[in-house]
């Protein structure tokens, strides 16, 4: 079972800027590598429903579903889309050599997968099965 975006959007904010006077056992820096990891599945998932109902034969494809995001939800949400997965799967990886992500980095992540939830969810909602949205 899948969580809803918004529900793993719910989660990361949480992890970010957990409730005042809390006991944490994680690090600042392993909590928004984790906030990260889940606004990266809720961009995921957010793009599968978007496919789902404009075309469904785009989601068996993976990578371009987000190349052809472009003639269908248009340049702007296809750049940002591209932008915020590209950045959040840097943060993913962990790498020894680096410092971990900083919450308020994340944070604007955050922001914009939230944005990019309500473009894609309307874009969906307007945009007839097989139609191509102008850029």
């Amino acid at each position: 079972m899948t969580a809803l975006p918004e529900r793993l959007v719910a989660d990361a904010d949480r992890l970010l800027l957990p409730p005042a006077g809390a006991v944490h056992g994680l690090a600042p820096g392993l909590r928004a590598r984790a906030a990260a990891v889940l606004l990266r599945m809720a961009l995921e998932q957010a793009l599968d429903t978007y496919w789902r109902q404009v075309t469904p034969r785009m989601t068996r494809v993976g990578k371009h579903r987000m190349l052809c995001l472009e003639w269908y939800a248009g340049r702007d949400t296809a750049r940002r889309c591209r932008t915020t997965w590209a950045a959040l799967s840097a943060v993913c990886h962990y790498r020894t050599c680096e410092l971990p992500p900083a919450p308020s980095e994340i944070r604007v992540r955050l922001e914009e997968v939230t944005a990019l939830l309500a473009v894609l969810d309307t874009g969906a909602a307007a945009a007839p099965t097989g139609s191509r949205a102008q850029a």
